[in-house]
C-alpha cells in the first residue's frame, strides 16, 4: 500500500510540473523559465520509473547519501528565499513618498503585457492618493520589444490620468540591477537625499525582496516597498523563478 502511494505521487508530481509549464508556455510568459517544469515533470517521471522497476535498492549507500543531501539543501534555500518572498509580498508602502520608481518589465505591440500593468496600475493608484509624488519609469528595450518599456510605460501611466510633467523616464536599463543603478543616477541629478527615507519601489509582489535588496545594496538608502498583485496563475512559476534570482544575485553579490 506505501509503495503504491508513493508511486501515485509521484505521478501527480509529474503529470502536474508537465502541465503548468505548457500552461505557462501557452500564457506567453515572455521567459524561457516553463522548461524548469519540464525538468521536474521528468524528473518525477524518473522517480516513479525506478519505484515501479525496484531500482532504488540498487543504487549504492554512497549516491543516496549525496543524494539525500542536496535535496535538503535545496530544500533550506528554497524556505529561506519564500520567508524573504513573504515577508515583503504585501508591501503598501508609506504615504507621501518624494519619488517612487516603478521596474519595467517585457511590452508587446499592445503594450504593457499583463505583470508589468499590474506594476503600472499600483503606481497610478499611489500617485493619484499622493499628488506631490514624482515617478520614474525604468525599462530599456529589449530584442522582442517595439519601444522601451520606459516609453510605453509613461503612455499608460499618462492614459490613467498622471500628468507627463511627474513622470521621468529611464530607458537604458536592461534588468533589476541596472533599474536602479541608472535611476539613482537621475535621482542623484534630482538632488535627491538619500538618508530621507522618501523614496519607493513598485514592483510585483513576488519581485519586492529581490528589488530592496538589491536597493539597497546600490545605496539607495531605505526605501519602501509597494507591491502589485500577481494573478494566482503565475504566482508558482514568478516565485520558484524568483528563488533562483535571490540566490544568484546574493552569490554575485547585488545584493
Amino acid at each position: 500500500m506505501r509503495d503504491t502511494i508513493i508511486s501515485v505521487i509521484f505521478f501527480i508530481c509529474a503529470l502536474a510540473s508537465v502541465l503548468y509549464g505548457l500552461l505557462i508556455l501557452s500564457l506567453g510568459s515572455g521567459s524561457r523559465f516553463w522548461l524548469i517544469w519540464e525538468v521536474l515533470g521528468i524528473f518525477f517521471s524518473v522517480l516513479l520509473f525506478m519505484k515501479l522497476h525496484n531500482l532504488y535498492e540498487k543504487i549504492p549507500v554512497i549516491f543516496k547519501i549525496f543524494f539525500f543531501i542536496f535535496l535538503a539543501i535545496g530544500i533550506i534555500i528554497i524556505i529561506v528565499c519564500l520567508f524573504g518572498i513573504g515577508k515583503n509580498f504585501n508591501s503598501r508602502g508609506n504615504k507621501k513618498l518624494d519619488y517612487i520608481i516603478v521596474l519595467g518589465a517585457q511590452v508587446s505591440e499592445d503594450g504593457p503585457r499583463k505583470v508589468l500593468r499590474g506594476r503600472l496600475d499600483t503606481a497610478a493608484e499611489y500617485l493619484k492618493d499622493n499628488p506631490e509624488c514624482l515617478c520614474i519609469v525604468s525599462g530599456g528595450q529589449g530584442y522582442n520589444e517595439p519601444a522601451s518599456e520606459a516609453e510605453v510605460m509613461k503612455e499608460y501611466l499618462e492614459d490613467k490620468g498622471v500628468s507627463s510633467d511627474r513622470i521621468i523616464l529611464e530607458d537604458k536599463s536592461t534588468n533589476t540591477i541596472e533599474n536602479l543603478k541608472f535611476s539613482k543616477k537621475i535621482l542623484e541629478e534630482e538632488s535627491y537625499d538619500f538618508d530621507s527615507n522618501k523614496l519607493g519601489i513598485v514592483t510585483s509582489n513576488f519581485h519586492m525582496c529581490r528589488a530592496k535588496g538589491i536597493a539597497k545594496k546600490q545605496g539607495l538608502g531605505r526605501v519602501s516597498g509597494i507591491s502589485s498583485f500577481t494573478d494566482v496563475i503565475y504566482l508558482p512559476n514568478n516565485i520558484f523563478r524568483e528563488c533562483f534570482g535571490l540566490v544568484k544575485d546574493k552569490f554575485f553579490g547585488n545584493m
